[in-house]
């Protein structure tokens, strides 16, 4: 069965530094392991730079917009799905046509719904976040009614959809209407951490307690604490990721992928999830399976679905309680270790082939470039 992936998002270029486009690098790798599987984005790398091992993909460019025309921005991102889908639809002409089309949902694109329509194949959306929601709390959207309009019709138009977290399955199901919903939790690489080795990374004995982060300093991530926090257990604190302003005495060991993370993460005494109350409840954090991997004990704030992840690993404590997190941090630097578990990337893309080896195939055929 192959499988075309679709990332139209100018925002989440395949070699980017953030969660989102190492979510998409790794799920790519793991379909690509089971089966042909063609990744299609927008962008490869912006303005950040070059992270991340390297991912083969069909880059389809993002289209320039005019700067006297803010209002019609959102516009450029539908042109970017056009134009994504373009080179899909060429490709299936070509002799390269995918059997099942799996999208990362994206406010402004449909490029999975016409592609599938346009070849009779069946197509699988992926949804990380409620989209609208989540840009209105961090940037602006200049055209909100457009926005909600389309969102919801590609949501409801989906044949599959699989999301990461409990709460955004109840969302879809209750709030939007959707149908077919399919919670599949992202995952890690399978690889086992060297404490030593990670230790020494960092630049620290190993007498020195460690409380880490990984991740980078968006703004609900809840950083501000660490410091107070390290301070009243006697830690040092490691910021595992690309930070701009990371704190003085932060370790920084910079971007880390593979064997060096895994590695780095086994060297934590304890890691951190410190979301503050109005973070997003949607997440399915990438660093808490990170952490478990490692047997590296978890201590998060009670935000959304985080508490599952952590069960029989760490300790939750109420969001905004400095004190609770103090004393959770204190308890497993006295404990130790926890067991390790591992939910690889293989069995998410298990998962997500199952789901899509069952999607009926659409009646109508319509193969044009």
């Amino acid at each position: 069965m192959k499988l075309a992936y679709l990332v139209a998002a100018p925002g989440i270029p395949v070699q980017g530094p953030t969660g989102a486009s190492g979510h998409v690098r790794d799920v790519v790798a793991a379909l690509r392991a089971q089966g042909p599987t063609r990744l299609y984005a927008a962008r490869d790398v912006d303005h950040r730079g070059r992270f991340g091992g390297p991912s083969p993909a069909v880059i389809t460019g993002t289209p320039g917009w005019p700067s006297w025309l803010p209002r019609w921005r959102e516009l450029r991102e539908v042109r970017a799905s056009r134009r994504l889908a373009r080179h899909v639809l060429e490709d299936a002409h070509g002799g390269w046509c995918p059997d099942v089309l799996i999208e990362r949902h994206t406010i402004f694109s449909d490029a999975a719904w016409r592609i599938g329509d346009r070849l009779g194949r069946p197509w699988m959306l992926e949804v990380n976040a409620p989209l609208v929601d989540e840009r209105l709390r961090f940037e602006e959207v200049r055209n909100l009614e457009l926005a909600r309009r389309w969102e919801r019709s590609v949501l409801l138009a989906a044949p599959c959809i699989v999301t990461v977290s409990p709460w955004l399955k109840t969302w879809l199901e209750t709030q939007v209407g959707c149908r077919r919903v399919h919670w599949v939790p992202n995952g890690v690489r399978a690889l086992r951490g060297d404490r030593a080795r990670g230790r020494a990374l960092l630049g620290v004995d190993e007498d020195q307690k460690v409380i880490g982060f990984l991740g980078s300093d968006r703004p609900w991530q809840g950083l501000e604490v660490l410091p107070e926090v390290a301070a009243r257990v006697g830690a040092r604190v490691a910021l595992l990721g690309r930070f701009q302003n990371p704190p003085e005495d932060a370790l920084t060991p910079g971007f880390l992928e593979g064997q060096q993370l895994a590695d780095a993460v086994a060297a934590l005494d304890v890691g951190l999830v410190p979301y503050p109350k109005d973070a997003p409840p949607w997440f399915c954090p990438l660093k808490v399976f990170q952490y478990r991997a490692q047997g590296t004990p978890v201590v998060a704030t009670d935000v959304g679905g985080v508490g599952k992840l952590v069960r029989g690993g760490g300790s939750v404590v109420p969001p905004g309680d400095v004190d609770a997190l103090v004393i959770a941090v204190q308890r497993w630097l006295a404990q130790g270790r926890t067991p390790i578990k591992v939910r690889s990337w293989s069995t998410v893309a298990s998962d997500l082939r199952r789901l899509a080896a069952d999607l009926p195939r659409p009646r109508s055929a319509r193969l044009q470039a």
